[in-house]
């Protein structure tokens, strides 16, 4: 049987508060829209995936799907029926069209294979599948703010998607809706022009994304990030933005920031992006004297950009000279605010090296950096 997916992707997504499509929205590296996709691509029973998405994010889309194999784009339409119309007819239009879709929200990136598997076994037995779950919280009835009265929530589901069906009986009922009337899903369209659909398990883990809050994960990376800069002629040191008398200072194309660098290298591991020098490489005349604190915030943007916030970080400056102990409460200060965390979520400690090796030599420094990342793109972007 020749099954295809649909992932309607044309809403603006605006109760989010994000200033583009929530879909192509980053979320721990990969976006919402790659990650749903994925999921079918990754299904050995699903043939192909067909993407409803707007003309002005089409591009966007395209970059974000790059690899998969057997995507096709249909026109968004206004609503999330005719989004779903308009794949099925371009599905209708194939020289083999399917026998079965699957329709699901490209806003419920965490679908698994259980999931998927079930609602395929469900739909091949019955002709159709909608992934529910039974309602467990207390159900009621509101108007203006009050409640009316309760609504027994024996036999109540709250529905979800994937939503499976028989391909042919699903598209005769699609280009039967009229044009004022209002669906949520495929199974009202089903029920009303087909028959009563059939429900298979959902899961908890399965939830759309609806509102910023929503692309909190749990999830976490980690990464590790080291750098030497040996001494040379000067009066002083800078250390995470802190200038620091001396007789030496550090040999650098930048300011010589080896805890700023540091740091960032751990946060970029742990993003699974390229080091620093990638993005402010030191033979740039541009970078000559960067302050590294500010070099630091643009690596902050790029994980953010990646889906990413930071949760920690951790860093162990060995230096025999100066001593740092007077500084060090500042260098919290300036990491924290450039990395858009609290102090108490920087942790920077110094010691030397027993005099051992170049660093006892009094031949330069070495700073030791861990970074934990969590996945929770910020509304902003």
């Amino acid at each position: 049987m020749l099954i295809y997916a649909i992932l309607p992707a044309a809403g603006s997504g605006t109760r989010t508060g994000f200033s583009e499509n929530k879909i192509l929205k980053k979320l721990g590296g990969e976006s919402v829209l790659r990650r749903a996709a994925l999921a079918f691509a990754s299904n050995a029973r699903v043939a192909g995936i067909a993407v409803c998405i707007g003309a002005a994010e089409k591009q966007a889309a395209e970059a974000a799907l790059s690899g998969i194999e057997n995507v096709l784009f249909a026109a968004g339409g206004d609503t999330r029926t005719q989004s779903v119309k308009n794949a099925l007819e371009a599905l209708a239009a194939l020289p083999c069209p399917p026998d079965y879709v699957l329709i699901h929200d490209a806003a419920r990136p965490f679908v698994s294979q259980k999931t998927i598997d079930g609602c395929i076994d469900c739909m091949l037995a019955r002709g159709s599948a909608v992934c529910a779950l039974p309602c467990t919280d207390t159900l009621v009835r509101a108007e203006n703010g009050f409640v009316l009265h309760a609504i027994e929530r024996q036999g109540a589901y709250a529905l979800q998607t994937p939503q499976g069906f028989a391909f042919a009986p699903l598209l005769k009922a699609y280009r039967r809706i009229g044009a004022n009337e209002p669906f949520t899903d495929d199974s009202g369209v089903y029920a009303k022009y087909v028959a009563p659909p059939c429900l298979c398990a959902g899961s908890a883990e399965n939830k759309k994304l609806t509102f910023a809050e929503d692309f909190a994960m749990d999830a976490f990376r980690t990464g590790i990030g080291v750098d030497t800069h040996a001494f040379c002629e000067g009066s002083r040191i800078v250390l995470g933005g802190v200038p620091v008398p001396h007789d030496r200072a550090l040999r650098a194309h930048s300011d010589g920031d080896v805890l700023c660098h540091a740091v960032a290298d751990a946060l970029l591991s742990a993003a699974g992006l390229p080091d620093i020098g990638h993005y402010f490489p030191n033979t740039d005349p541009q970078y000559r004297g960067a302050n590294s604190l500010a070099l630091l915030g643009k690596v902050r943007e790029l994980i953010e950009t990646e889906g990413f916030a930071v949760n920690n970080v951790s860093a162990a400056v060995l230096a025999e000279r100066p001593k740092l102990a007077p500084y060090i409460a500042q260098m919290k200060k300036n990491l924290a605010a450039a990395l858009g965390a609290a102090e108490s979520a920087v942790g920077i400690s110094a010691g030397t090296n027993e005099r051992l090796g170049y660093i006892g030599r009094g031949e330069g420094i070495t700073v030791l950096a861990t970074a934990a990342l969590c996945s929770a793109p910020r509304k902003a972007f």
